[in-house]
């Protein structure tokens, strides 16, 4: 009863942490005039789908991950796993969106405006959301992801009430091609794209350079090499998180096991979910710009301000209209009141599963 007890306090502090840290995301754009761009479009989209699967998920998995049971029906179950396959797809779609503008936005600058424009970015949201929906609802509500082709979790006359996700080799195949190994590799093929660019550019700026403009091409440099930390951290948070769980995956469908085993599947499940709650401190840690609106939202500061006179490019990196900076240290009292914040504004999930777990 304990374990269970702590257990389910520590996931639940897992939820708050995704769900308020990515309104937080949210409230930083909307409130700061410099987030608001095209280029953060993206983010925002990101954080609104970590934000509902912090919401529409997590609490559910938490529930049926302490009790062991699903007393919510069959119906229910399929819509549960069909909203965790939709929101986690459109996660790591909306990362390989951020990882395209980046590309656009180094190897293109001057076309930049054009290549990523307002109604572009519309479309590729919608079409990260329509590929979604496709690899979940359709399949599951179809019985596609089955080995008989039926619909699964048909079982409410169960003795045990379970909640499983069957799989089979065809389905899992092209689910996880379309939603992890083929974005990991375009992900991939991308940073390193930026990278090479990168590097050449700052070398064609640094031979040219004068003596009196060597300063500013040496910033220069090193706004790029920051730059390429930056997506570096980013895009290995990311192969942490859900390459586990997908190599996972695509073993028990290829094999046809009917029986996946629980303890592996928690442990690669919850990595996969922890991406989400990691995005918010992955900005604050690497964008001055979020950093400082969180500091405005969360106690009344100003935040960090480039000093006066410094054009925003020294120490930063331009990542299209953005500016990121590689400061990987927190402020204490930020952390602690971020975290009470947390814990206060999604007290009524935490006070559910842990009174579920008394009884």
């Amino acid at each position: 009863m304990l374990s269970k007890a702590v257990l389910g306090m520590t996931l639940s502090l897992f939820i708050v942490l995704t769900v308020c840290g990515n309104v937080l995301v949210c409230l930083a754009v909307c409130a700061t005039r410099r987030l608001r761009s095209v280029t953060n479009c993206f983010i925002v989209s990101l954080a609104v789908t970590d934000f509902l699967l912090g919401v529409l998920v997590l609490p559910f998995s938490t529930l049926y991950e302490v009790t062991g049971d699903w007393p919510l029906g069959a119906h229910f179950c399929n819509v549960y796993i069909s909203l965790d396959v939709m929101l986690s797809t459109a996660s790591i779609l909306n990362l390989l969106a951020i990882s395209v503008d980046r590309y656009f936005a180094v190897t293109a600058p001057l076309r930049y405006p054009t290549l990523v424009s307002p109604w572009r970015v519309t479309l590729s949201l919608s079409a990260v959301w329509l590929v979604s929906v496709g690899v979940s609802f359709i399949p599951i509500h179809l019985g596609w992801n089955t080995l008989d082709h039926t619909v699964q979790n048909h079982g409410d006359d169960d003795p045990i009430r379970a909640c499983r996700f069957e799989l089979s080799p065809t389905y899992v195949i092209v689910d996880a091609l379309t939603t992890f190994y083929l974005p990991l590799v375009a992900m991939c093929w991308t940073y390193y794209r930026v990278f090479r660019i990168a590097r050449a550019q700052a070398k064609r700026m640094y031979r040219g350079a004068s003596s009196s403009s060597l300063p500013a091409v040496t910033a220069i440099a090193l706004r790029e090499h920051k730059a390429t930390v930056t997506l570096a951290v980013v895009l290995g948070a990311f192969v942490v998180c859900w390459f586990p769980y997908f190599t996972f995956f695509t073993i028990m469908g290829i094999r046809k096991e009917e029986d996946i085993p629980k303890t592996a599947y928690s442990v690669v499940m919850w990595l996969g979910y922890a991406n989400s709650a990691l995005n918010p401190f992955l900005y604050a840690a690497l964008n001055r710009d979020f950093r400082s609106a969180y500091g405005r939202l969360l106690c009344g500061a100003r935040g960090v301000k480039t000093p006066s006179g410094t054009p925003p490019a020294l120490g930063s990196i331009k990542l299209g209209s953005q500016y990121l900076n590689i400061q990987y240290s927190f402020v204490c009292s930020y952390c602690t009141v971020f975290c009470l914040v947390t814990v206060i504004s999604c007290f009524p999930y935490t006070h559910t599963l842990f009174l579920s777990f008394l009884h």
